[in-house]
Protein backbone atom coordinates (compact mmCIF):
# COMPACT_ATOMS: atom_id res chain seq x y z
CA UNK A 1 0.00 0.00 0.00
CA UNK A 2 2.87 2.43 0.78
CA UNK A 3 4.37 1.92 -2.67
CA UNK A 4 0.96 2.39 -4.25
CA UNK A 5 0.38 5.54 -2.22
CA UNK A 6 3.67 7.02 -3.44
CA UNK A 7 2.73 6.08 -7.01
CA UNK A 8 -0.68 7.71 -6.55
CA UNK A 9 0.94 10.89 -5.21
CA UNK A 10 3.21 11.08 -8.24
CA UNK A 11 0.34 10.47 -10.66
CA UNK A 12 -2.01 12.74 -8.65
CA UNK A 13 -4.80 10.17 -8.81
CA UNK A 14 -6.18 7.56 -6.44
CA UNK A 15 -6.55 4.88 -9.15
CA UNK A 16 -3.35 2.97 -8.16
CA UNK A 17 -4.70 2.68 -4.62
CA UNK A 18 -8.10 1.52 -5.84
CA UNK A 19 -6.51 -1.18 -8.03
CA UNK A 20 -4.34 -2.53 -5.21
CA UNK A 21 -7.25 -2.40 -2.76
CA UNK A 22 -9.48 -4.44 -5.09
CA UNK A 23 -6.75 -7.02 -5.80
CA UNK A 24 -5.63 -7.53 -2.21
CA UNK A 25 -7.18 -10.51 -0.35
CA UNK A 26 -9.00 -10.06 2.93
CA UNK A 27 -12.19 -8.42 4.10
CA UNK A 28 -12.89 -4.74 3.49
CA UNK A 29 -12.38 -3.61 7.10
CA UNK A 30 -8.92 -5.17 7.29
CA UNK A 31 -7.89 -3.64 3.97
CA UNK A 32 -9.11 -0.19 5.06
CA UNK A 33 -7.13 -0.44 8.29
CA UNK A 34 -4.02 -1.47 6.36
CA UNK A 35 -4.37 1.47 3.97
CA UNK A 36 -4.93 3.86 6.87
CA UNK A 37 -1.65 2.77 8.43
CA UNK A 38 0.14 2.92 5.07
CA UNK A 39 -0.92 6.54 4.51
CA UNK A 40 0.29 7.53 7.98
CA UNK A 41 3.54 5.72 7.25
CA UNK A 42 4.01 7.71 4.04
CA UNK A 43 3.38 10.90 6.00
CA UNK A 44 6.01 9.85 8.52
CA UNK A 45 8.53 9.49 5.69
CA UNK A 46 7.52 12.89 4.27
CA UNK A 47 7.99 14.65 7.61
CA UNK A 48 11.73 14.03 7.41
CA UNK A 49 12.29 15.96 4.19
CA UNK A 50 8.91 16.94 2.76
CA UNK A 51 7.17 20.29 2.33
CA UNK A 52 3.69 21.63 3.04
CA UNK A 53 2.71 20.86 -0.57
CA UNK A 54 3.71 17.22 -0.07
CA UNK A 55 1.63 16.93 3.11
CA UNK A 56 -1.40 18.54 1.48
CA UNK A 57 -1.11 16.25 -1.56
CA UNK A 58 -1.23 13.22 0.73
CA UNK A 59 -4.24 14.60 2.62
CA UNK A 60 -6.02 15.27 -0.68
CA UNK A 61 -5.27 11.65 -1.65
CA UNK A 62 -6.76 10.39 1.61
CA UNK A 63 -9.92 12.45 0.99
CA UNK A 64 -10.27 10.84 -2.45
CA UNK A 65 -9.70 7.43 -0.88
CA UNK A 66 -12.51 8.04 1.62
CA UNK A 67 -14.81 9.12 -1.22
CA UNK A 68 -13.95 5.93 -3.10
CA UNK A 69 -14.72 3.84 -0.03
CA UNK A 70 -11.25 2.34 0.40
CA UNK A 71 -10.13 4.34 3.43
CA UNK A 72 -11.56 5.13 6.87
CA UNK A 73 -13.31 8.52 7.15
CA UNK A 74 -11.13 9.47 10.12
CA UNK A 75 -7.82 9.13 8.23
CA UNK A 76 -7.66 12.66 6.70
CA UNK A 77 -8.19 14.13 10.16
CA UNK A 78 -5.52 11.92 11.72
CA UNK A 79 -3.10 13.03 9.01
CA UNK A 80 -3.98 16.69 9.59
CA UNK A 81 -3.45 16.26 13.33
CA UNK A 82 -0.07 14.59 12.80
CA UNK A 83 1.07 17.38 10.46
CA UNK A 84 -0.01 20.23 12.73
CA UNK A 85 1.59 18.59 15.77
CA UNK A 86 4.96 18.43 14.02
CA UNK A 87 5.13 21.78 12.23
CA UNK A 88 6.12 25.23 13.55
CA UNK A 89 3.34 27.81 13.79
CA UNK A 90 4.25 29.69 10.60
CA UNK A 91 3.75 26.49 8.55
CA UNK A 92 0.64 25.57 10.55
CA UNK A 93 -0.89 28.75 9.14
CA UNK A 94 -0.50 27.35 5.61
CA UNK A 95 -2.02 23.99 6.57
CA UNK A 96 -4.90 25.65 8.35
CA UNK A 97 -5.69 27.67 5.22
CA UNK A 98 -6.29 24.30 3.54
CA UNK A 99 -8.59 23.30 6.42
CA UNK A 100 -10.57 26.55 6.02
CA UNK A 101 -10.91 26.19 2.26
CA UNK A 102 -12.35 22.68 2.60
CA UNK A 103 -14.99 23.41 5.25
CA UNK A 104 -17.72 22.27 2.81
CA UNK A 105 -15.94 18.90 2.53
CA UNK A 106 -15.76 18.48 6.31
CA UNK A 107 -19.49 19.28 6.59
CA UNK A 108 -20.49 16.66 4.00
CA UNK A 109 -22.16 13.41 5.09
CA UNK A 110 -19.02 11.36 4.39
CA UNK A 111 -16.84 13.30 6.84
CA UNK A 112 -18.82 15.31 9.39
CA UNK A 113 -19.78 12.63 11.92
CA UNK A 114 -16.38 10.97 11.77
CA UNK A 115 -14.28 14.12 11.82
CA UNK A 116 -16.01 16.85 13.82
CA UNK A 117 -14.45 15.85 17.15
CA UNK A 118 -11.01 15.51 15.56
CA UNK A 119 -11.32 19.00 14.05
CA UNK A 120 -12.48 20.48 17.35
CA UNK A 121 -9.58 18.88 19.22
CA UNK A 122 -7.13 19.99 16.50
CA UNK A 123 -8.37 23.61 16.71
CA UNK A 124 -8.19 23.65 20.50
CA UNK A 125 -4.64 22.27 20.40
CA UNK A 126 -3.68 25.05 18.00
CA UNK A 127 -5.28 27.71 20.18
CA UNK A 128 -3.28 26.47 23.17
CA UNK A 129 -0.05 26.89 21.18
CA UNK A 130 -0.91 30.37 19.90
CA UNK A 131 -0.39 33.61 21.78
CA UNK A 132 -3.59 35.64 22.23
CA UNK A 133 -1.60 38.87 21.93
CA UNK A 134 0.90 37.91 19.20
CA UNK A 135 -1.27 35.63 17.04
CA UNK A 136 -4.57 37.49 17.24
CA UNK A 137 -5.55 37.01 13.59
CA UNK A 138 -4.77 33.28 13.56
CA UNK A 139 -6.81 32.75 16.74
CA UNK A 140 -9.71 34.62 15.17
CA UNK A 141 -9.54 32.52 12.01
CA UNK A 142 -9.76 29.34 14.09
CA UNK A 143 -12.81 30.62 15.95
CA UNK A 144 -14.50 31.64 12.69
CA UNK A 145 -13.78 28.23 11.19
CA UNK A 146 -15.42 26.50 14.16
CA UNK A 147 -18.43 28.81 13.82
CA UNK A 148 -18.76 27.79 10.16
CA UNK A 149 -18.23 24.10 10.87
CA UNK A 150 -20.66 23.58 13.74
CA UNK A 151 -24.35 24.52 13.85
CA UNK A 152 -25.53 27.15 16.35
CA UNK A 153 -27.11 24.39 18.45
CA UNK A 154 -23.80 22.56 18.95
CA UNK A 155 -23.34 22.20 22.72
CA UNK A 156 -19.56 22.60 22.58
CA UNK A 157 -20.07 26.21 21.44
CA UNK A 158 -22.82 27.14 23.88
CA UNK A 159 -22.55 28.76 27.30
CA UNK A 160 -25.21 26.52 28.83
CA UNK A 161 -24.68 27.67 32.42
CA UNK A 162 -24.53 31.40 31.60
CA UNK A 163 -21.03 31.80 32.99
CA UNK A 164 -19.23 35.09 32.39
CA UNK A 165 -15.55 35.64 31.73
CA UNK A 166 -14.82 37.61 34.88
CA UNK A 167 -11.10 37.59 34.11
CA UNK A 168 -11.78 39.89 31.15
CA UNK A 169 -10.83 43.06 32.99
CA UNK A 170 -10.36 46.36 31.14
CA UNK A 171 -7.47 48.26 32.69
CA UNK A 172 -7.58 52.06 32.72
CA UNK A 173 -6.33 54.94 34.83
CA UNK A 174 -8.34 55.09 38.06
CA UNK A 175 -6.17 57.69 39.74
CA UNK A 176 -7.47 61.19 39.00
CA UNK A 177 -4.26 62.73 40.35
CA UNK A 178 -2.31 61.10 37.52
CA UNK A 179 -4.79 62.11 34.84
CA UNK A 180 -3.75 64.40 32.02
CA UNK A 181 -7.24 65.03 30.68
CA UNK A 182 -8.45 67.57 33.20
CA UNK A 183 -5.08 69.31 33.36
CA UNK A 184 -4.81 69.57 29.62
CA UNK A 185 -8.19 71.25 29.15
CA UNK A 186 -7.62 73.61 32.09
CA UNK A 187 -4.22 74.77 30.81
CA UNK A 188 -5.51 75.40 27.32
CA UNK A 189 -8.41 77.41 28.66
CA UNK A 190 -6.35 79.51 31.06
CA UNK A 191 -3.25 80.10 28.95
CA UNK A 192 -5.08 80.69 25.66
CA UNK A 193 -1.90 79.86 23.79
CA UNK A 194 -1.79 80.53 20.06
CA UNK A 195 -1.93 77.56 17.73
CA UNK A 196 1.37 76.97 16.02
CA UNK A 197 1.75 75.81 12.46
CA UNK A 198 1.06 72.08 12.11
CA UNK A 199 -0.98 71.88 15.32
CA UNK A 200 -4.71 71.22 15.46
CA UNK A 201 -6.74 74.37 15.49
CA UNK A 202 -10.37 74.91 16.44
CA UNK A 203 -11.53 74.40 12.88
CA UNK A 204 -9.79 71.00 12.72
CA UNK A 205 -10.95 69.70 16.09
CA UNK A 206 -13.98 67.44 16.49
CA UNK A 207 -17.33 69.18 16.71
CA UNK A 208 -18.11 70.73 20.12
CA UNK A 209 -19.72 68.35 22.57
CA UNK A 210 -22.12 69.45 25.31
CA UNK A 211 -20.29 67.17 27.75
CA UNK A 212 -16.60 67.98 28.33
CA UNK A 213 -14.08 65.25 27.48
CA UNK A 214 -12.40 65.23 30.87
CA UNK A 215 -11.25 62.63 33.36
CA UNK A 216 -14.74 62.30 34.80
CA UNK A 217 -16.15 61.17 31.44
CA UNK A 218 -13.10 58.97 30.82
CA UNK A 219 -13.64 57.16 34.14
CA UNK A 220 -17.37 56.68 33.60
CA UNK A 221 -16.93 55.48 30.04
CA UNK A 222 -14.42 52.74 30.86
CA UNK A 223 -16.20 51.73 34.06
CA UNK A 224 -19.08 50.53 31.88
CA UNK A 225 -16.88 47.64 30.70
CA UNK A 226 -17.25 46.08 34.13
CA UNK A 227 -21.02 45.88 33.61
CA UNK A 228 -20.62 44.43 30.14
CA UNK A 229 -18.37 41.63 31.41
CA UNK A 230 -20.66 40.86 34.37
CA UNK A 231 -24.29 41.84 33.63
CA UNK A 232 -25.67 40.24 36.81
CA UNK A 233 -24.65 43.29 38.84
CA UNK A 234 -27.23 45.33 36.93
CA UNK A 235 -29.90 43.62 39.04
CA UNK A 236 -28.44 45.31 42.15
CA UNK A 237 -30.23 48.60 42.83
CA UNK A 238 -27.13 50.70 43.55
CA UNK A 239 -25.13 49.21 40.68
CA UNK A 240 -28.05 49.76 38.32
CA UNK A 241 -28.29 53.45 39.17
CA UNK A 242 -24.55 53.83 38.49
CA UNK A 243 -24.86 51.97 35.20
CA UNK A 244 -27.88 54.05 34.16
CA UNK A 245 -26.14 57.35 34.93
CA UNK A 246 -22.89 56.43 33.17
CA UNK A 247 -24.77 55.05 30.16
CA UNK A 248 -26.94 58.12 29.70
CA UNK A 249 -23.86 60.32 29.72
CA UNK A 250 -21.91 58.09 27.34
CA UNK A 251 -24.73 57.78 24.82
CA UNK A 252 -25.30 61.54 24.97
CA UNK A 253 -21.67 62.03 23.97
CA UNK A 254 -22.04 59.54 21.13
CA UNK A 255 -25.11 61.36 19.90
CA UNK A 256 -23.52 64.81 19.87
CA UNK A 257 -19.91 64.02 18.96
CA UNK A 258 -18.84 64.39 15.33
CA UNK A 259 -17.66 61.26 13.50
CA UNK A 260 -14.60 61.03 11.30
CA UNK A 261 -15.07 61.02 7.54
CA UNK A 262 -16.01 57.40 6.80
CA UNK A 263 -14.78 57.46 3.22
CA UNK A 264 -11.40 58.85 4.29
CA UNK A 265 -11.08 56.14 6.94
CA UNK A 266 -11.85 53.41 4.41
CA UNK A 267 -9.28 54.82 1.99
CA UNK A 268 -6.61 54.85 4.71
CA UNK A 269 -7.42 51.23 5.61
CA UNK A 270 -7.23 50.11 1.99
CA UNK A 271 -3.91 51.93 1.52
CA UNK A 272 -2.52 50.25 4.64
CA UNK A 273 -3.58 46.82 3.42
CA UNK A 274 -2.10 47.44 -0.03
CA UNK A 275 1.23 48.65 1.34
CA UNK A 276 1.76 46.00 4.01
CA UNK A 277 0.04 43.05 2.33
CA UNK A 278 -0.78 41.72 5.79
CA UNK A 279 -3.89 41.40 7.91
CA UNK A 280 -5.06 44.60 9.58
CA UNK A 281 -6.58 44.13 12.99
CA UNK A 282 -7.28 46.16 16.11
CA UNK A 283 -6.54 45.40 19.73
CA UNK A 284 -9.47 44.83 22.07
CA UNK A 285 -9.40 48.29 23.66
CA UNK A 286 -6.74 50.98 24.06
CA UNK A 287 -7.62 52.94 27.19
CA UNK A 288 -5.05 55.72 27.03
CA UNK A 289 -6.51 59.10 27.96
CA UNK A 290 -4.76 60.63 24.96
CA UNK A 291 -6.95 58.56 22.62
CA UNK A 292 -10.31 59.52 24.11
CA UNK A 293 -11.13 62.26 21.59
CA UNK A 294 -10.15 60.06 18.66
CA UNK A 295 -12.11 57.05 19.93
CA UNK A 296 -15.33 59.01 20.38
CA UNK A 297 -15.16 60.11 16.75
CA UNK A 298 -14.23 56.65 15.43
CA UNK A 299 -17.25 54.84 13.96
CA UNK A 300 -15.70 51.35 14.32
CA UNK A 301 -14.90 51.90 17.97
CA UNK A 302 -18.39 53.27 18.60
CA UNK A 303 -20.02 50.20 17.04
CA UNK A 304 -18.10 47.93 19.43
CA UNK A 305 -19.55 49.76 22.43
CA UNK A 306 -23.09 49.92 21.02
CA UNK A 307 -23.05 46.21 20.25
CA UNK A 308 -22.06 45.51 23.85
CA UNK A 309 -25.14 47.42 24.98
CA UNK A 310 -27.43 45.31 22.77
CA UNK A 311 -25.90 42.06 24.05
CA UNK A 312 -26.27 43.22 27.65
CA UNK A 313 -29.91 44.22 27.14
CA UNK A 314 -30.66 40.87 25.50
CA UNK A 315 -29.33 39.06 28.55
CA UNK A 316 -31.16 41.27 31.05
CA UNK A 317 -34.51 40.79 29.31
CA UNK A 318 -34.05 37.17 28.28
CA UNK A 319 -35.30 34.02 29.99
CA UNK A 320 -32.06 32.35 31.05
CA UNK A 321 -32.24 28.96 32.76
CA UNK A 322 -29.49 29.59 35.31
CA UNK A 323 -30.58 33.08 36.38
CA UNK A 324 -31.31 33.55 40.05
CA UNK A 325 -34.94 34.14 41.02
CA UNK A 326 -33.91 37.59 42.26
CA UNK A 327 -32.67 38.63 38.81
CA UNK A 328 -35.86 40.36 37.71
CA UNK A 329 -36.25 43.78 36.11
CA UNK A 330 -38.80 46.24 37.48
CA UNK A 331 -41.04 48.32 35.24
CA UNK A 332 -38.75 51.36 35.29
CA UNK A 333 -35.75 49.27 34.27
CA UNK A 334 -37.68 47.59 31.46
CA UNK A 335 -38.87 50.96 30.16
CA UNK A 336 -35.36 52.42 30.28
CA UNK A 337 -33.92 49.42 28.41
CA UNK A 338 -36.56 49.68 25.68
CA UNK A 339 -35.97 53.41 25.23
CA UNK A 340 -32.20 53.05 25.34
CA UNK A 341 -32.29 50.20 22.80
CA UNK A 342 -34.02 52.55 20.37
CA UNK A 343 -31.38 55.20 21.13
CA UNK A 344 -28.56 52.71 20.51
CA UNK A 345 -29.98 51.87 17.09
CA UNK A 346 -30.44 55.56 16.36
CA UNK A 347 -26.86 56.38 17.31
CA UNK A 348 -25.56 53.38 15.33
CA UNK A 349 -27.08 54.80 12.13
CA UNK A 350 -24.90 57.87 12.65
CA UNK A 351 -21.90 55.55 12.58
Amino acid sequence: FKASARHALGAKTSKPLINVFNQMPGNETEKKTTLDQALRGVLGDQMQKGSCDDYLSLIYLSIDAVTEGICSATTPFLLLGDVLDCLPLDQCDRIFSFVEENVSTWKSNSFYSAGKNYLLRMCNDLLRRLSKSQNTVFCGRIQLFLARLFPLSEKSGLNLQSQFNLDNITVFNKNEQESTLGQKHTEEKEDGMEVEEGEMGEDDAPAPCSIPIDYNLYRKFWTLQDYFRNPVQCYDKFSWMTFLKFSDETLAVFKSYKLDDMQASKRKLEELRASSGEHVYFAKFLTSEKLMDLQLSDSNFRRHILLQYLILFQYLKGQVKFKSSSCILNDDQTTWIEETTKLVYQVSTLS
